[in-house]
Protein backbone atom coordinates (compact mmCIF):
# COMPACT_ATOMS: atom_id res chain seq x y z
CA UNK A 1 0.00 0.00 0.00
CA UNK A 2 1.34 4.04 -0.64
CA UNK A 3 1.01 5.70 2.13
CA UNK A 4 0.96 9.44 1.98
CA UNK A 5 0.44 12.39 4.51
CA UNK A 6 -3.13 13.75 3.70
CA UNK A 7 -6.38 13.69 5.66
CA UNK A 8 -8.00 10.39 5.43
CA UNK A 9 -11.84 11.20 3.62
CA UNK A 10 -15.24 10.63 5.81
CA UNK A 11 -16.17 8.17 3.40
CA UNK A 12 -12.68 6.35 3.93
CA UNK A 13 -12.70 6.36 7.80
CA UNK A 14 -16.01 5.72 8.59
CA UNK A 15 -16.05 2.36 5.67
CA UNK A 16 -12.88 1.33 7.77
CA UNK A 17 -14.36 2.23 11.36
CA UNK A 18 -17.14 -0.25 10.55
CA UNK A 19 -15.01 -3.08 10.07
CA UNK A 20 -12.76 -1.87 13.13
CA UNK A 21 -15.24 -1.79 15.51
CA UNK A 22 -16.88 -5.40 14.27
CA UNK A 23 -13.42 -6.97 15.31
CA UNK A 24 -13.97 -7.50 18.72
CA UNK A 25 -17.52 -7.61 20.64
CA UNK A 26 -16.88 -4.55 22.69
CA UNK A 27 -16.54 -2.55 19.57
CA UNK A 28 -20.26 -2.75 19.71
CA UNK A 29 -20.53 -0.21 22.80
CA UNK A 30 -19.11 2.93 21.29
CA UNK A 31 -21.07 5.14 19.70
CA UNK A 32 -19.42 8.40 18.58
CA UNK A 33 -21.97 10.94 19.25
CA UNK A 34 -23.00 9.60 22.55
CA UNK A 35 -19.01 9.40 23.44
CA UNK A 36 -18.49 13.21 22.49
CA UNK A 37 -21.41 14.04 25.01
CA UNK A 38 -19.43 12.09 27.36
CA UNK A 39 -16.40 13.57 27.07
CA UNK A 40 -17.70 17.13 26.95
CA UNK A 41 -19.58 16.64 30.33
CA UNK A 42 -16.15 15.22 31.95
CA UNK A 43 -15.00 18.37 34.35
CA UNK A 44 -12.05 20.54 33.25
CA UNK A 45 -9.82 19.73 36.37
CA UNK A 46 -9.85 16.10 34.47
CA UNK A 47 -8.62 16.86 30.80
CA UNK A 48 -5.25 15.75 30.30
CA UNK A 49 -4.99 18.52 27.44
CA UNK A 50 -5.95 21.72 29.99
CA UNK A 51 -4.25 20.66 33.12
CA UNK A 52 -1.19 20.15 30.95
CA UNK A 53 -1.33 24.31 29.52
CA UNK A 54 -2.41 25.24 32.88
CA UNK A 55 1.21 24.16 34.39
CA UNK A 56 3.08 25.68 31.08
CA UNK A 57 1.26 28.75 31.99
CA UNK A 58 2.35 28.72 36.47
CA UNK A 59 5.88 26.87 35.02
CA UNK A 60 5.54 23.53 36.77
CA UNK A 61 6.52 20.08 35.84
CA UNK A 62 3.50 17.92 36.36
CA UNK A 63 4.35 14.03 37.50
CA UNK A 64 2.82 11.00 36.19
CA UNK A 65 3.61 7.56 36.55
CA UNK A 66 3.60 3.84 34.87
CA UNK A 67 1.04 1.65 36.27
CA UNK A 68 -1.90 -1.16 35.17
CA UNK A 69 -3.05 -4.14 36.47
CA UNK A 70 -5.78 -6.91 34.96
CA UNK A 71 -8.29 -6.45 37.13
CA UNK A 72 -10.43 -3.09 37.03
CA UNK A 73 -11.28 -3.50 40.94
CA UNK A 74 -7.75 -3.26 41.58
CA UNK A 75 -6.61 -0.89 38.69
CA UNK A 76 -8.99 1.34 40.23
CA UNK A 77 -7.45 1.11 44.19
CA UNK A 78 -3.50 1.14 42.29
CA UNK A 79 -4.86 4.30 40.57
CA UNK A 80 -6.49 6.22 43.75
CA UNK A 81 -3.13 4.72 45.86
CA UNK A 82 -0.81 6.90 42.90
CA UNK A 83 -2.81 9.93 43.41
CA UNK A 84 -2.81 10.22 47.01
CA UNK A 85 -0.41 8.31 48.66
CA UNK A 86 2.02 9.28 45.16
CA UNK A 87 0.36 12.66 44.80
CA UNK A 88 0.69 11.84 41.24
CA UNK A 89 -0.75 14.78 39.10
CA UNK A 90 -1.80 12.94 36.40
CA UNK A 91 -2.43 9.44 35.87
CA UNK A 92 -1.87 6.14 33.80
CA UNK A 93 -3.47 3.04 32.11
CA UNK A 94 -0.46 1.10 31.24
CA UNK A 95 -2.14 -1.75 28.37
CA UNK A 96 -1.10 -5.36 29.16
CA UNK A 97 1.37 -6.95 26.18
CA UNK A 98 -1.67 -9.32 24.85
CA UNK A 99 -4.00 -6.22 23.94
CA UNK A 100 -0.92 -4.33 22.23
CA UNK A 101 -0.39 -7.15 19.92
CA UNK A 102 -4.41 -7.31 19.00
CA UNK A 103 -4.39 -10.92 20.99
CA UNK A 104 -7.88 -10.12 22.85
CA UNK A 105 -8.42 -13.78 23.64
CA UNK A 106 -5.08 -14.56 25.60
CA UNK A 107 -6.18 -11.27 27.14
CA UNK A 108 -9.33 -12.32 28.20
CA UNK A 109 -7.74 -15.62 29.96
CA UNK A 110 -5.03 -13.20 31.42
CA UNK A 111 -8.31 -11.52 33.45
CA UNK A 112 -9.80 -15.04 34.61
CA UNK A 113 -6.43 -16.37 35.41
CA UNK A 114 -6.29 -12.68 37.56
CA UNK A 115 -9.60 -13.69 38.92
CA UNK A 116 -8.26 -16.94 40.07
CA UNK A 117 -5.28 -16.61 41.45
CA UNK A 118 -5.84 -13.06 43.38
CA UNK A 119 -3.64 -10.75 41.49
CA UNK A 120 -2.65 -9.76 38.27
CA UNK A 121 -1.54 -12.06 35.25
CA UNK A 122 -1.23 -9.13 32.41
CA UNK A 123 1.43 -6.68 32.77
CA UNK A 124 -1.22 -3.51 32.16
CA UNK A 125 -5.11 -2.88 31.84
CA UNK A 126 -6.75 -5.32 28.75
CA UNK A 127 -9.12 -1.86 27.84
CA UNK A 128 -10.38 -3.41 24.87
CA UNK A 129 -11.98 -6.23 26.66
CA UNK A 130 -13.64 -4.22 29.55
CA UNK A 131 -14.62 -1.98 26.75
CA UNK A 132 -16.47 1.35 27.53
CA UNK A 133 -18.41 1.27 30.43
CA UNK A 134 -15.89 -0.52 32.52
CA UNK A 135 -13.17 2.39 31.61
CA UNK A 136 -15.39 5.17 31.98
CA UNK A 137 -15.66 3.43 35.55
CA UNK A 138 -12.49 3.22 36.00
CA UNK A 139 -11.42 7.21 34.64
CA UNK A 140 -14.44 8.84 36.75
CA UNK A 141 -12.95 6.75 40.02
CA UNK A 142 -10.50 9.55 40.05
CA UNK A 143 -9.77 13.39 40.10
CA UNK A 144 -7.01 13.42 37.79
CA UNK A 145 -6.79 13.32 34.11
CA UNK A 146 -6.27 9.69 32.78
CA UNK A 147 -3.78 8.99 29.90
CA UNK A 148 -3.73 5.68 27.94
CA UNK A 149 -0.23 4.48 27.59
CA UNK A 150 0.69 1.12 25.25
CA UNK A 151 2.88 0.58 22.58
CA UNK A 152 0.54 -1.32 20.04
CA UNK A 153 1.28 -1.18 16.29
CA UNK A 154 -2.47 -1.29 15.52
CA UNK A 155 -4.24 0.95 18.13
CA UNK A 156 -7.48 1.96 16.08
CA UNK A 157 -9.81 -0.33 18.16
CA UNK A 158 -7.97 0.44 21.61
CA UNK A 159 -8.24 3.88 20.93
CA UNK A 160 -12.05 4.28 19.85
CA UNK A 161 -12.81 2.21 23.35
CA UNK A 162 -9.96 4.24 25.14
CA UNK A 163 -11.37 8.08 23.88
CA UNK A 164 -15.28 6.38 24.01
CA UNK A 165 -13.91 5.31 28.15
CA UNK A 166 -13.32 8.53 28.81
CA UNK A 167 -9.74 8.73 28.96
CA UNK A 168 -8.93 12.32 27.78
CA UNK A 169 -5.18 11.64 26.85
CA UNK A 170 -3.40 8.60 24.24
CA UNK A 171 0.55 7.90 23.68
CA UNK A 172 2.19 6.70 20.45
CA UNK A 173 2.69 6.89 16.63
CA UNK A 174 3.28 4.98 13.64
CA UNK A 175 6.73 4.99 14.13
CA UNK A 176 7.27 5.20 17.37
CA UNK A 177 5.13 2.28 18.37
CA UNK A 178 6.14 0.53 15.80
CA UNK A 179 9.92 0.61 15.16
CA UNK A 180 11.50 0.30 18.55
CA UNK A 181 8.66 -2.54 19.72
CA UNK A 182 8.22 -4.75 16.90
CA UNK A 183 10.44 -7.15 14.13
CA UNK A 184 7.88 -7.76 11.45
CA UNK A 185 5.32 -4.80 11.22
CA UNK A 186 5.96 -2.81 8.18
CA UNK A 187 5.93 1.56 8.51
CA UNK A 188 2.93 1.67 5.74
CA UNK A 189 0.58 -0.67 7.59
CA UNK A 190 1.30 1.11 10.84
CA UNK A 191 1.35 4.87 9.76
CA UNK A 192 -2.00 4.17 7.75
CA UNK A 193 -3.08 2.45 11.70
CA UNK A 194 -2.11 5.44 13.44
CA UNK A 195 -3.67 7.96 10.94
CA UNK A 196 -7.02 6.42 11.69
CA UNK A 197 -6.14 6.71 15.47
CA UNK A 198 -5.14 10.66 14.66
CA UNK A 199 -8.10 11.14 12.47
CA UNK A 200 -10.71 9.73 15.13
CA UNK A 201 -9.08 12.54 17.45
CA UNK A 202 -9.50 15.13 14.86
CA UNK A 203 -12.62 13.96 14.86
CA UNK A 204 -13.36 14.53 18.43
CA UNK A 205 -11.38 17.83 18.11
CA UNK A 206 -14.16 18.86 15.56
CA UNK A 207 -16.73 18.32 18.09
CA UNK A 208 -15.07 20.24 20.90
CA UNK A 209 -13.27 17.74 22.48
CA UNK A 210 -9.17 17.94 22.42
CA UNK A 211 -7.90 14.55 22.86
CA UNK A 212 -3.96 14.95 23.83
CA UNK A 213 -1.64 12.95 21.59
CA UNK A 214 1.35 11.92 22.88
CA UNK A 215 4.42 10.38 20.35
CA UNK A 216 6.54 7.97 22.42
CA UNK A 217 10.10 9.61 22.70
CA UNK A 218 12.38 7.62 23.86
CA UNK A 219 12.08 5.16 21.51
CA UNK A 220 14.17 2.24 22.16
CA UNK A 221 15.43 4.44 25.21
CA UNK A 222 18.75 2.90 25.04
CA UNK A 223 21.67 5.97 23.90
CA UNK A 224 18.97 7.77 21.28
CA UNK A 225 20.83 10.18 20.03
CA UNK A 226 18.50 13.79 20.07
CA UNK A 227 18.71 14.32 16.66
CA UNK A 228 17.19 10.96 16.32
CA UNK A 229 14.14 10.94 19.15
CA UNK A 230 13.48 14.85 18.21
CA UNK A 231 13.16 14.06 14.30
CA UNK A 232 10.82 10.98 15.04
CA UNK A 233 8.85 13.35 17.49
CA UNK A 234 8.41 16.19 15.21
CA UNK A 235 7.09 13.47 11.67
CA UNK A 236 4.62 12.07 13.70
CA UNK A 237 3.67 15.51 15.32
CA UNK A 238 2.74 16.18 11.55
CA UNK A 239 1.15 13.12 10.60
CA UNK A 240 -1.17 13.84 13.51
CA UNK A 241 -1.55 17.30 12.68
CA UNK A 242 -2.62 16.52 9.14
CA UNK A 243 -5.53 14.06 10.65
CA UNK A 244 -6.60 17.09 12.74
CA UNK A 245 -5.20 16.96 15.53
CA UNK A 246 -5.41 19.93 18.34
CA UNK A 247 -2.60 19.43 21.16
CA UNK A 248 0.38 17.57 21.32
CA UNK A 249 2.90 16.60 23.62
CA UNK A 250 6.23 15.74 22.28
CA UNK A 251 8.38 13.40 24.12
CA UNK A 252 12.33 12.93 25.40
CA UNK A 253 13.58 10.15 26.80
CA UNK A 254 16.85 11.14 29.43
CA UNK A 255 20.25 10.77 28.05
CA UNK A 256 22.12 11.62 30.98
CA UNK A 257 24.35 14.78 30.41
CA UNK A 258 22.60 17.84 31.96
CA UNK A 259 23.40 19.91 29.41
CA UNK A 260 22.57 17.97 26.37
CA UNK A 261 19.08 17.09 27.83
CA UNK A 262 17.87 20.62 28.41
CA UNK A 263 19.23 21.47 25.34
CA UNK A 264 17.33 18.75 23.71
CA UNK A 265 13.68 19.69 25.70
CA UNK A 266 14.08 23.01 24.54
CA UNK A 267 14.88 22.70 21.21
CA UNK A 268 12.72 19.45 20.45
CA UNK A 269 9.66 22.12 21.58
CA UNK A 270 10.82 24.75 19.47
CA UNK A 271 11.06 22.97 16.32
CA UNK A 272 8.35 21.06 16.33
CA UNK A 273 6.45 24.52 16.83
CA UNK A 274 8.22 25.73 13.85
CA UNK A 275 8.05 22.76 11.87
CA UNK A 276 4.05 22.61 12.17
CA UNK A 277 3.40 26.45 11.59
CA UNK A 278 6.05 25.88 8.36
CA UNK A 279 2.90 23.30 7.19
CA UNK A 280 0.12 24.94 8.21
CA UNK A 281 -0.52 23.63 11.98
CA UNK A 282 0.23 26.89 13.57
CA UNK A 283 -2.91 26.37 15.81
CA UNK A 284 -1.95 23.15 17.64
CA UNK A 285 -0.68 23.40 21.25
CA UNK A 286 2.64 21.72 22.29
CA UNK A 287 3.88 20.74 25.21
CA UNK A 288 6.42 18.61 26.52
CA UNK A 289 7.50 15.10 28.41
CA UNK A 290 10.58 14.31 29.90
CA UNK A 291 10.84 10.95 30.33
CA UNK A 292 13.18 9.43 33.33
CA UNK A 293 16.42 7.28 32.62
CA UNK A 294 14.91 4.20 29.97
CA UNK A 295 17.94 2.49 30.56
CA UNK A 296 19.46 -0.45 32.80
CA UNK A 297 18.71 0.50 36.51
CA UNK A 298 20.65 -0.27 39.56
CA UNK A 299 19.10 -3.33 41.69
CA UNK A 300 20.18 -1.09 45.26
CA UNK A 301 16.88 1.23 46.16
CA UNK A 302 18.47 3.86 47.77
CA UNK A 303 20.86 4.02 44.24
CA UNK A 304 18.16 3.58 42.32
CA UNK A 305 16.45 6.64 43.77
CA UNK A 306 19.86 9.00 42.45
CA UNK A 307 18.56 7.75 39.20
CA UNK A 308 15.39 8.84 39.79
CA UNK A 309 16.04 12.28 41.31
CA UNK A 310 19.41 13.07 37.81
CA UNK A 311 16.54 12.72 35.80
CA UNK A 312 13.47 14.53 38.41
CA UNK A 313 16.36 17.39 37.89
CA UNK A 314 16.65 17.06 34.39
CA UNK A 315 13.12 17.41 33.73
CA UNK A 316 12.49 20.64 35.92
CA UNK A 317 15.89 22.50 34.95
CA UNK A 318 14.63 22.07 31.31
CA UNK A 319 11.53 22.97 32.02
CA UNK A 320 9.42 19.95 30.54
CA UNK A 321 5.79 20.15 31.23
CA UNK A 322 5.55 16.39 33.16
CA UNK A 323 7.50 14.01 33.80
CA UNK A 324 7.29 10.62 33.03
CA UNK A 325 8.83 8.50 36.54
CA UNK A 326 10.46 5.44 37.34
CA UNK A 327 10.44 3.23 40.37
CA UNK A 328 13.14 2.07 42.49
CA UNK A 329 11.97 -1.38 41.53
CA UNK A 330 12.67 -0.69 38.12
CA UNK A 331 15.89 -3.35 37.68
CA UNK A 332 13.34 -6.13 39.29
CA UNK A 333 10.56 -6.05 37.42
CA UNK A 334 6.86 -4.67 38.62
CA UNK A 335 7.05 -2.60 41.02
CA UNK A 336 4.58 -2.68 44.38
CA UNK A 337 2.29 0.02 44.30
CA UNK A 338 4.39 1.83 47.70
CA UNK A 339 7.63 1.52 45.27
CA UNK A 340 5.50 3.16 42.33
CA UNK A 341 4.59 5.98 44.67
CA UNK A 342 8.09 6.25 46.24
CA UNK A 343 9.26 7.03 42.88
CA UNK A 344 6.58 9.61 42.80
CA UNK A 345 7.46 11.58 45.68
CA UNK A 346 10.80 11.58 45.38
CA UNK A 347 10.22 12.61 42.43
CA UNK A 348 8.20 15.63 43.58
CA UNK A 349 10.09 16.67 46.21
CA UNK A 350 13.07 17.10 43.95
CA UNK A 351 10.71 18.87 40.65
CA UNK A 352 9.25 21.42 43.76
CA UNK A 353 12.81 22.65 44.86
CA UNK A 354 13.96 22.69 41.60
CA UNK A 355 10.62 24.84 40.29
CA UNK A 356 12.38 28.52 40.68
CA UNK A 357 15.45 27.63 38.49
CA UNK A 358 15.64 27.61 34.90
CA UNK A 359 18.95 25.99 33.04
CA UNK A 360 17.02 26.49 29.11
CA UNK A 361 19.10 29.61 28.00
CA UNK A 362 22.49 29.02 30.04
CA UNK A 363 25.47 29.29 27.18
CA UNK A 364 26.27 25.66 27.07
CA UNK A 365 22.62 24.81 26.61
CA UNK A 366 22.16 27.32 23.92
CA UNK A 367 25.59 26.00 22.05
CA UNK A 368 24.46 22.02 23.01
CA UNK A 369 21.20 23.10 20.99
CA UNK A 370 22.32 24.99 18.19
CA UNK A 371 24.03 20.89 16.73
CA UNK A 372 20.69 19.21 18.02
CA UNK A 373 18.77 22.06 15.80
CA UNK A 374 20.99 21.74 12.84
CA UNK A 375 21.03 17.80 12.90
CA UNK A 376 17.39 17.95 13.22
CA UNK A 377 17.06 20.29 10.17
CA UNK A 378 19.04 18.22 8.16
CA UNK A 379 17.62 14.75 8.71
CA UNK A 380 14.13 16.23 7.97
CA UNK A 381 15.33 18.14 5.22
CA UNK A 382 16.52 14.70 3.45
CA UNK A 383 13.24 13.07 4.58
CA UNK A 384 10.97 15.64 2.78
CA UNK A 385 13.01 15.60 -0.01
CA UNK A 386 12.91 11.51 -0.11
CA UNK A 387 9.31 12.23 -0.24
CA UNK A 388 8.85 14.57 -2.75
CA UNK A 389 7.44 16.66 0.09
CA UNK A 390 5.42 14.31 1.94
CA UNK A 391 6.70 13.34 5.26
CA UNK A 392 4.78 9.78 5.33
CA UNK A 393 6.16 8.98 2.10
CA UNK A 394 9.78 10.16 3.09
CA UNK A 395 9.60 8.84 6.06
CA UNK A 396 9.37 4.80 5.08
CA UNK A 397 11.96 6.05 2.40
CA UNK A 398 14.11 7.44 4.90
CA UNK A 399 14.06 4.12 7.20
CA UNK A 400 14.38 2.41 3.70
CA UNK A 401 17.79 4.14 3.03
CA UNK A 402 19.20 4.47 7.02
CA UNK A 403 18.73 7.98 6.78
CA UNK A 404 16.38 7.81 10.10
CA UNK A 405 18.20 4.57 12.13
CA UNK A 406 16.98 4.18 15.87
CA UNK A 407 19.82 2.39 17.38
CA UNK A 408 18.87 -1.06 18.80
CA UNK A 409 15.37 -1.31 17.39
CA UNK A 410 13.92 -4.94 16.18
CA UNK A 411 12.61 -3.88 13.61
CA UNK A 412 13.72 -5.81 10.41
CA UNK A 413 12.27 -2.44 8.15
CA UNK A 414 15.22 -0.44 10.61
CA UNK A 415 19.11 -0.13 8.89
CA UNK A 416 20.68 -0.34 12.45
CA UNK A 417 23.73 0.89 11.25
CA UNK A 418 24.02 4.21 13.58
CA UNK A 419 25.90 3.36 17.20
CA UNK A 420 26.10 5.86 19.59
CA UNK A 421 28.38 5.90 22.33
CA UNK A 422 29.23 8.55 24.93
CA UNK A 423 31.69 11.42 25.35
CA UNK A 424 33.99 12.58 27.49
CA UNK A 425 31.25 14.63 29.69
CA UNK A 426 28.59 11.87 28.98
CA UNK A 427 26.93 13.25 26.24
CA UNK A 428 25.34 11.01 23.47
CA UNK A 429 27.78 11.18 20.39
CA UNK A 430 27.34 9.10 17.04
CA UNK A 431 29.90 6.76 16.21
CA UNK A 432 29.35 4.95 13.93
CA UNK A 433 27.02 7.40 11.34
CA UNK A 434 25.63 5.01 9.18
CA UNK A 435 23.60 6.92 6.51
CA UNK A 436 22.59 9.92 8.69
CA UNK A 437 22.77 13.03 6.38
CA UNK A 438 25.30 14.82 8.44
CA UNK A 439 27.19 17.70 6.52
CA UNK A 440 31.13 16.76 7.04
CA UNK A 441 31.21 19.29 9.86
CA UNK A 442 28.67 17.74 12.26
CA UNK A 443 30.27 14.29 11.05
CA UNK A 444 33.80 15.92 12.49
CA UNK A 445 32.09 17.25 15.11
CA UNK A 446 31.36 13.67 16.78
CA UNK A 447 34.12 11.88 15.88
CA UNK A 448 36.39 14.86 17.33
CA UNK A 449 34.41 14.27 20.98
CA UNK A 450 34.54 10.73 20.68
CA UNK A 451 38.36 10.83 20.21
CA UNK A 452 38.25 13.78 23.17
CA UNK A 453 36.82 11.12 25.55
CA UNK A 454 39.09 8.29 23.91
CA UNK A 455 42.34 10.55 24.88
CA UNK A 456 41.27 10.80 27.96
CA UNK A 457 40.91 7.09 28.55
CA UNK A 458 43.93 5.89 26.30
CA UNK A 459 42.45 3.93 24.12
CA UNK A 460 40.70 3.67 20.60
CA UNK A 461 37.50 4.62 19.61
CA UNK A 462 35.62 1.58 19.64
CA UNK A 463 32.10 -0.59 19.85
CA UNK A 464 33.18 -1.43 23.26
CA UNK A 465 32.69 1.68 24.54
CA UNK A 466 29.30 1.61 23.35
CA UNK A 467 28.76 -1.60 25.68
CA UNK A 468 30.43 -0.43 28.43
CA UNK A 469 27.96 2.89 28.26
CA UNK A 470 24.96 0.85 28.14
CA UNK A 471 25.49 -1.12 31.22
CA UNK A 472 27.56 1.99 33.24
CA UNK A 473 24.30 3.34 34.81
CA UNK A 474 23.13 0.35 36.97
CA UNK A 475 27.03 -0.45 37.64
CA UNK A 476 26.78 3.81 38.96
CA UNK A 477 28.44 5.43 36.65
CA UNK A 478 27.10 7.50 33.58
CA UNK A 479 29.95 7.27 31.40
CA UNK A 480 31.45 3.42 30.67
CA UNK A 481 35.06 4.26 31.62
CA UNK A 482 37.73 1.77 30.42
Amino acid sequence: MEVRNVKLSNDEFFKEREEVLASWPTGAGVDFDEAVKYQLSIPESKRFDLKLHNAEKEGVTLIQPRAGVALYEEHIKLLQFLETAGEADLLPSTVDSYTRLNRYKEAENGIEKSKESGRSMLNGFPIVNYGVNTCRIVTSSVKSPVQVRHGTPDARLLTEISIAGGFTSYEGGGISYNIPYSKDFSLEKTIRFWQYTDRLCGLYSEAGVHINREPFGPLTGTLIPPCVSNSVAIIEALLAATQGVKDITVGYGQCGNLIQDVAAVRTLKEQTKEYLARYGYDDVRVTTVFHQWMGGFPQDEAKAFGVISWGSAAAALSKANKVIVKTPHEAMGVPTKEANAAGLRATKQVISMLRDQDFTNIPAVLSEGEIIRREVDQILDKVFDLGGGDVAKGTIAAFEAGVLDIPFAPSKYNAGKLMPARDNDGAVRILEMGNLPFSDELKQFHRDKLEERARQEKRTVSFQMVIDDVYAISKGFLVGRK
